[in-house]
Parts: structure tokens; sequence; C-alpha cells
């Protein structure tokens, strides 16, 4: 009886104990430098430096309406904040895309209007402030603070 009795505390406590999530915090995921992937003739990016590679083909259709357009050579902007968030866009594109991770894809978050016109020379940079913010550049226009929500400072709320 004695002997039940230590085996059951014993698989009794590998169950609580070995059940125990493991929590790593806190992570900053963000890259400190956007990346410029170019559009390859399948409409796939690669970015080695960071491990991730996607079809960018219905984003370019959900941005341009255009089922047919020749993608290779379409230059995306990205960059990934401390959350994870990645954030997406190009030349003559009026959106930043905002993307979650999701189980070996990226789900849409956010679709932020940001040129009613199209961006004519975008690039993104980390806030270098601190602050949780991405800078969404335009040539000469004053930078664009985005969050995962949408625009946070300058630009159309």
């Amino acid at each position: 009886m004695k002997t039940f009795f230590v085996l059951s505390c014993s698989v009794l406590s590998l169950i609580v104990f070995g059940c125990s999530s493991l929590t790593l915090a806190p992570v900053h995921y963000q890259w400190p430098l956007e990346s410029v992937l170019t559009v390859d003739g399948k409409g796939n990016v690669e970015e080695p430096r960071n491990f991730i590679t996607f079809n960018v083909k219905p984003l370019l259709f959900e941005e341009t309406k255009d089922s047919v357009q020749h993608v290779s050579g379409i230059e995306l902007r990205v960059i990934r904040d401390m959350d994870g968030y990645y954030y997406m866009t190009a030349p003559k594109f009026k959106n930043v895309y905002v993307f979650a991770s999701d189980e070996g894809k990226l789900k849409l978050e956010k679709k932020i209007l940001v040129s009613e016109t199209g961006l004519a020379s975008p690039a993104f940079n980390q806030d270098k402030e601190g602050r949780p913010f991405i800078h969404l550049l335009n040539g000469k226009e004053k930078a664009i603070l985005l969050s995962k929500d949408g625009i946070q400072q300058g630009g159309q709320k």
C-alpha cells in the first residue's frame, strides 16, 4: 500500500509540474532595419537574413485589384516591430499592411491607408525614442508613425 501511495504521488507530481509551461519574456521581435525584398516571377520574396519566405500575389491583388499584373521586380518594403507584427508596403501602394504570424502563414491584421495617390519612395524605420512605433517615410514628406492599430501621428487617422 505504501509503495502504491509513493508511486501515485510521483505520477501526480510529474503531471502537475511536467505540464507547466515555460515562458521567456519580454521578447522584442523587431528588425533593426527594414528589408527591401524583390518579388520574383512566381510572386515570392525571400529574406535570408531573417529566414522568412512568402508569396505576395494575394497582397499585390489586394492593393491593385489586378490579378494579371507583372509581379517580378516589385520592391516590397518589410519591417517587423517589437511585438512581432510585419509591416509591408511598396512604391505606388496607397496602404501599409500589418500582418501577424499565424501557424505557417501571415494573417492580415490591419490595412492602413497612408496615401490617396500612392507612395513614391517608401521606407520604414524603427522609432529611435523607444516608443512602439514604426516610422513610414516617403521621400521628403513628414514621417508617419504607425502601430499595429493604425496611424498614431502624422498622415490621415
